[in-house]
Order: C-alpha cells, then structure tokens, then sequence
C-alpha cells in the first residue's frame, strides 16, 4: 500500500488494534473461568453455557450492525461498540451471588457484551471496502484478523498475571480501560471515507479510486435484501464461514482448559503453551492476506482466493487430526498451533470476496456470513465440552477436522469474479 500520504495504512494498522482488543474482551473469561468456577461452583457444562451466550447475542446483531455500519459509518458504528463492550466487560466482574442466580446473570451479560461486540468486523470490513482498493483488500483483511491472534495469544499470560497479582475481576476492569482508550484513538483518527480525511494527499486518493471495484458509499440507498439473502456466493461463503467458525472458536474458547485438562498444565505454564496456537494465527493471517493478494493479481480471483482457501483449510484439518493424538503437552500444542495457522491462511479471503462482491452493502454481507460463523462458534462453546465428556478431547479435534474438510469444499463454490447476485 504505497503512495504520497499513508491514512489508509495507519487507519488498518489500527484496526489491527482494535480487533486484538476485541478478543482480549472476549477471551479473558476463557481464562478467568477456571477461577471463575471454582468461586462459583459452576461446571464445564455451565461455563460453556457463559462462552455461547456472548455468541448468540454476537450472531443475532451481526446483520442490523452491518446495516448501522452502513447507514452510519464505521467511524461511530465502531466506536460505539468498543465503549459499549468495554462497559459490559466491566459488568462480568460485577456478578455476585447476592444478586441471585450466577448463571444468570453471566448469561446476559455476556449476552449483550456479545452486540456490542458485533459492531467490530462489519464496520471494519465496510470501512476496507470503502478506503481499501481490491487488489490490496486481502492484506488489508489480514492485518485486521492477525489482530484475533494478538489478542487471543496475549490474553492468557496477560489476564493471568493480573490474576496471580490482583484477582480475576481485575482483568476485566484492565480489558475495559484498554477498550476506552482504543475507542478514543479512532474516533479522532477514522473517517467514513477518504475525500473527508484532511490528511489524504491527492495522490493518495487517487491510488484507492483507481480500482474500479472501491465502492463510494450510498448511505441512504434502499437495502436490496431480496438479493443479497438469495445470492448463491452469500449462502457459500456463509456455509463454509460456519464450519470454520465451529473450529476456530475450539481455540479461541477451550484451548486453555483443554491444555489443563487433557495434560494436566498448572496456570503458569499453561499461559505460556496457550500462546502459542494464537502466534500461529497471527502469523499465518497475515501471510495468507499477502499470499492471496499475490496468487489473485497472478493466476486470477478463483485461484487466488477459493483455491487457496481449500488447500489452507484441507491442511488445517491434517493437523486437527495428527494434534488430537499427539502425546506430550508441547508435542500436541504444537501440531494444534498448526493447524490453527493453517485455518486463518484463509481468514482474510472470506471477508475480502465479501468486500469484493458486495460493494457499497458491504457491511450487511459481512454480517450475514459472520452471523453464521458465531452461531457455529455458540455451538462450539457448549458442544466441544460435552464431546470431550463423553468421548474424549481427541474426539472434538476430530470433529473439527470434518469441519475443515467441509469447509474446504465448500470454497471451491464460491467465484470470487461475481458482482452481487449476478449472472457467471
């Protein structure tokens, strides 16, 4: 992304930001749970009910926060998640038993963390389709989502030493003031679209509207829903964002406690194995941006961006495999971790043929496909601990890997070349 002025290089590098912050909020209870349940005398079975409860209200706001993101702009959409968010991630430290039931009231308020939370990625993604031109998109979406794996991976040593020093509701109130400050950076820094930023040099400007594909924003333009809900490329690339939902939320939810679990990891040392899957995401998201970018502009959209993603995610599910039967903590860490990175190779293609297709709804089509990747997610959170209950860690692992593979092929019936509901 090279040219005169750099607003649209920071703005991404800042999302980048937000989106670590995003999962600090929403992984910290993954590991304040297993104090969080010992107070409480809560189960795995409950704490998984807490973990899905984020989800659905998370999914259920996904297509009404694409369609704030694009009526209103991602500079307030976004804004107003990270503070809303922020303060109800304040609001789980606060449950006590002398307000009734526990499970309760960590239910809603993870509940409605979770809309907050909605807010983050259709905003971001209308914003990279505005200010991002295509052949960079995929980079663009890379720096966003390396952002999941720089949150994920710092939350576990990071929330437990604010644990081990200060008590697990501490590492709420931490999450918070980080979120509130983040919030303040891009509010003063963002704009809905270039032409409005007084930092945009003219070259600058000229570099994002040459590619004919940058949509202009039309805020008050009528919502062709008809359209986008019986697109064949929403309903595929929503189908396979499912299935990699269900897996990736095995990390980002039940990694630490299955660390503990299966191979019996005390919290230090298990703050430090947990990392490491995150550390894969992060760099293999953004390897799989640029590698995307550079197939597409060589060998053409459908190789660049279907293509890839089958083979990131057929080898994902080798690894989800070969990493559930491993022996050792740091054998099966590691053979896992790469199957972590090779699952978000592919992160940035989804949400960059969203941009690409979508145009101007942007934001309403990224809904529509996350929506249904953290309801899989939602699903994860309670199922994963009962399959591993019933029949074993290694068998949610493999459960996993089917999801990988349907995932996989689902990508090869996505043509990454199409406008919105058009014909081949």
């Amino acid at each position: 992304m090279a040219n005169t002025s750099k607003v649209r290089t920071f703005l991404v590098l800042w999302l980048f930001v937000l989106s670590a912050v995003a999962f600090l909020d929403r992984t910290n209870i993954s590991v304040a749970g297993v104090e969080m349940v010992r107070e409480f005398g809560m189960d795995r079975i409950h704490l998984g009910w807490v973990f899905s409860a984020l989800l659905l209200g998370y999914a259920a706001f996904q297509v009404p926060a694409g369609w704030l993101a694009v009526r209103y702009g991602p500079r307030k959409t976004l804004g107003i998640g990270l503070v809303w968010w922020s303060v109800f991630g304040v609001g789980t430290s606060l449950v006590s038993p002398a307000f009734g039931s526990v499970l309760l009231q960590l239910v809603m308020v993870r509940f409605v963390l979770g809309l907050g939370e909605a807010l983050m990625y259709p905003s971001a993604n209308q914003f990279i389709a505005t200010w991002i031109p295509q052949r960079d998109r995929a980079k663009a979406n890379g720096w966003l989502f390396a952002g999941v794996g720089v949150g994920a991976g710092l939350t576990p040593p990071l929330v437990t030493a604010i644990m081990l020093n200060f008590g697990w509701r501490a590492s709420f109130w931490f999450s918070a003031a980080i979120g509130l400050l983040a919030a303040a950076v891009w509010y003063l820094a963002a704009r809905d679209l270039p032409e409005q930023h007084p930092g945009v040099s003219p070259g600058e400007l000229a570099y994002i509207r040459a590619d004919t594909a940058t949509p202009r924003a039309s805020r008050h333009a009528p919502i062709p829903w008809r359209r986008i809900l019986s697109d064949k490329g929403v309903w595929m690339l929503s189908a396979s964002y499912f299935a990699f939902g269900y897996i990736a939320f095995i990390f980002l939810s039940w990694f630490f406690i299955y660390l503990a679990d299966a191979h019996g990891l005390k919290l230090g040392k298990n703050a430090v194995y947990s990392t490491l899957p995150f550390i894969s995401m992060t760099v293999c998201c953004l390897g799989g941006g640029v590698i995307s970018d550079w197939v597409s502009r060589v060998h053409g959209l459908y190789m660049g961006r279907s293509v890839f993603a089958c083979g990131a995610l057929l080898l994902s599910a080798v690894f989800l495999v070969l990493g559930s039967r491993a022996n050792g903590a740091l054998a099966a860490t590691v053979i896992l971790a790469g199957g972590a990175g090779s699952l978000y190779l592919c992160q940035a293609c989804y949400w960059a043929v969203s941009a690409d297709f979508a145009g101007q709804h942007t934001g309403i089509v990224s809904g529509v496909m996350n929506m249904s990747g953290q309801i899989a997610g939602a699903i994860t959170a309670s199922l994963t601990p009962w399959i591993a209950a019933r029949f074993g860690w290694p068998a949610a692992f493999y459960v996993a890997a089917g999801f990988a593979v349907f995932a996989a092929l689902t990508w090869l019936l996505v043509n990454p070349g199409r406008v919105l509901n058009a014909e081949p």
